[in-house]
């Protein structure tokens, strides 16, 4: 074990998350058929391989990405979560999250595969329309949770309304 990790509660290192450490770190799990957690989109600044079976992306403050849970056990699946996160500066107020440290603002959180297929479609949809699903505006995906919540269909990310955000940024810079 090198001085730049730690052991975790599950027994492989991580990094260790120093004040000088700007960066969100997701650590993944594959064991086929049990734990399958990966990113659906994100820019990561770095990835450090554990093992075969585990590895931890490291995000800038201000990335958004979409991190997948599914889990299963002897009698089915046990959870089926998407969050679209946006990484946050070191200060900055967050939400704590499962295997993410230190944690980020949570755009969107649905559970329930049913309901993270349609997430899942509806990030291909903004895709599909020549968007990069990272730079889709922040209140869209917490609009697509408020809808999905109320039962109701998120409306579309079209380019005008990515076109809309991208001016409304500059403004704010």
């Amino acid at each position: 074990m090198t001085s730049a990790a730690v052991p975790s509660a599950r027994g492989g290192p991580v990094p260790r998350v120093h004040s000088a450490d700007s960066l969100t770190h997701v650590e993944l799990t594959h064991i086929e058929k049990r734990i399958e957690n990966w990113i659906r989109f994100g820019r990561e600044a770095s990835e450090q391989v554990l093992d075969r079976r585990r590895r931890i992306f490291s995000y800038r403050p201000g990335s958004v990405f979409a991190f997948v849970r599914w889990a299963a056990n002897d009698f089915g699946t046990i959870i089926s979560r998407i969050d679209i996160v946006r990484a946050v500066e070191p200060g900055e107020p967050y939400q704590t999250l499962p295997f993410v440290r230190p944690g980020g603002d949570i755009l969107l959180k649905i559970e329930g595969w049913p309901k993270v297929e349609q997430v899942l479609h509806h990030i291909d949809a903004v895709e599909a329309a020549g968007i990069d699903a990272c730079d889709v505006a922040p209140d869209h995906w917490r609009h697509v949770a408020n809808r999905m919540s109320a039962g109701h269909a998120p409306r579309a990310y079209t380019m005008d309304r990515h076109q809309a955000w991208l001016k409304r940024r500059e403004i704010e810079q």
